[in-house]
């Protein structure tokens, strides 16, 4: 399986990892299913969310062990070797980050399940993440400390004070030589002599130096969207962030988090004249006034902030003018935008609407650059869909780092790749599932909570091309199997990927 840059250099993709891989027979509990993800900027860290309201953070291997300044000149050569390969993540620390709420005033129920995850500037050697369920942003500080911890007590310490000398059965049980001057025994002189020093060895003993990780809620932002969130995303100027729901987006300070500014308010005077509503937001890579957002009728809006207050007259809209032609029930339908994503340079955006995966160039609004289809074969079963609510899967998009490469997921948990240029139209398809015969999640099973936090602790490792396969759109398809949820790791080829509560990883 390969995917091409360019003429010259063919990329291979392999697997790489999985975390909470369930068995063969078992049951997914409907809170272990993840529900966000995101790679922090380094891409040391990797944090994801799952629908119980927990975010648990993975943490590089290499990157990690670089840093300890303990390794022999050996291990630093494997390290050295290691850097040329793929990176691979361990478990560093989760917690819970929301709990199930209820809205009296509304009598409305509000679900601790994760929208959305955003990493912030590290700080003092600290990680900050925002998180998000429908109503309620926190912000959470992960610091690493060391923690001692013993490893081996010894019963009979060693005595190396003059009163716990004299308490000494040497006191009583040894032979009575002749004392010198000072009256001390010679055999307590020589255990003074011999009990002194060794400390440093008992130390090295008793005490078991780890690294962990503390979490501590530092800010929570409520009380701001009458509809559920869909989006957060964190500034260049490393200071305010946007929250945005159906109808507004709103712009808030990191450090004040009992005001903020709405930016954007497309709720009409009357709710019957609604026609479109906020799908996804994201802020611009390096342009802290720029920020686009999408819309469920297939648009993306890109808005200056400098212009006005209020940036409800977008400065540039982009639509797909080529999509005019027969249009059913469900077109309007299937044109809603899921998710939308920049890449490094700030130049392109990439979209992921129900059928397509599509390539914007922010100076040309009249049609996409390029368009990738995911599940053409799909077509004549929209009102299959559109009956079982399927039709209303959200899919998430990614980029990679040199923005050549894009990737989403579909139905029977496959991962599309695609690359920009010649022979990139057709992509790839890779199979993120290691048990088919899995039990698929019922919907009216009872949202049961487990006993541990989560069951990303439990990591596994695979050779590398093991179920990875070029694929073309003849399989069966599997709805109740969908990869909603992935990211592409900032500097390298490596991809992250949901599949029910599993988190997979392959790198080329």
């Amino acid at each position: 399986m390969t995917l091409t840059t360019d003429s010259h250099t063919p990329l291979e993709w392999k697997f790489s990892q999985v975390f909470g891989e369930r068995a063969a027979g078992e049951d997914v509990l409907d809170v272990d299913i993840i529900s966000s993800m995101g790679f922090e900027k380094s891409g040391n860290h990797l944090a994801v969310g799952d629908r119980g309201g927990r975010v648990v953070i993975f943490e590089r291997k290499d990157g990690k062990d670089s840093l300890n300044g303990h390794l022999s000149r050996n291990e630093l050569e494997q390290l050295d070797f290691s850097f040329t390969h793929h990176p691979e993540f361990r478990y560093k620390t989760e917690f819970q980050s929301h709990e199930p709420e209820f809205d009296y005033l509304k009598s409305l129920e509000i679900e601790e399940k994760i929208n959305k995850l955003r990493w912030c500037e590290t700080q003092y050697r600290s990680q900050f993440i925002l998180s998000t369920n429908d109503k309620t942003i926190k912000l959470w500080k992960v610091k690493e400390h060391k923690v001692k911890k013993v490893k081996e007590m010894d019963p009979n310490p060693p005595v190396c004070t003059e009163n716990a000398l004299l308490a000494e059965r040497s006191f009583i049980s040894g032979q009575y030589n002749s004392s010198i001057d000072n009256g001390y025994h010679l055999e307590w002189t020589e255990k003074m002599a011999t009990n002194t020093f060794p400390s440093q060895e008992v130390h090295s003993k008793i005490a078991n130096i780890e690294d962990t990780a503390r979490t501590r809620c530092r800010r929570m932002y409520s009380h701001a969207h009458d509809f559920n969130i869909n989006s957060i995303s964190t500034n260049s100027d490393g200071e305010t962030f946007i929250s945005a729901d159906d109808l507004r987006i709103n712009l808030w300070n990191l450090e004040i988090s009992d005001q903020c500014f709405n930016i954007i308010d497309m709720k009409p005077s009357s709710m019957e004249d609604l026609t479109e509503v906020i799908t996804s937001a994201e802020f611009h890579p390096f342009q802290c006034n720029l920020l686009a957002y999408s819309s469920s009728r297939g648009f993306i809006h890109l808005v200056d902030m400098r212009r006005s207050a209020l940036c409800d007259h977008s400065a540039r809209i982009l639509q797909d003018g080529g999509s005019h032609g027969f249009k059913s029930f469900f077109t309007e339908i299937i044109a809603s935008i899921s998710d939308i994503k920049f890449s490094n340079d700030g130049r392109h955006i990439l979209s992921r609407d129900y059928m397509n995966l599509k390539l914007w160039d922010i100076h040309m609004d009249s049609s996409p650059v390029a368009t990738f289809k995911i599940h053409d074969h799909l077509h004549p079963k929209l009102c299959e869909l559109y009956n079982n609510d399927s039709i209303f899967d959200k899919f998430d998009c990614c980029v990679s780092g040199d923005g050549n490469h894009f990737a989403t997921g579909s139905y029977s948990n496959l991962l599309r790749i695609f690359s920009h240029g010649v022979g990139g139209a057709e992509g790839i398809t890779i199979e993120a599932s290691k048990n088919p015969n899995r039990n698929p999640v019922r919907d009216a099973a009872p949202r049961t909570r487990r006993s541990s936090l989560s069951n990303l602790t439990r990591g596994l490792y695979r050779l590398g091309h093991e179920n990875s396969s070029s694929g073309t759109n003849e399989f069966s398809c599997n709805i109740s199997s969908k990869l909603l949820h992935l990211a592409w790791h900032p500097t390298t080829n490596l991809i992250a990927c949901a599949a029910g509560n599993s988190l997979f990883m392959y790198y080329a």
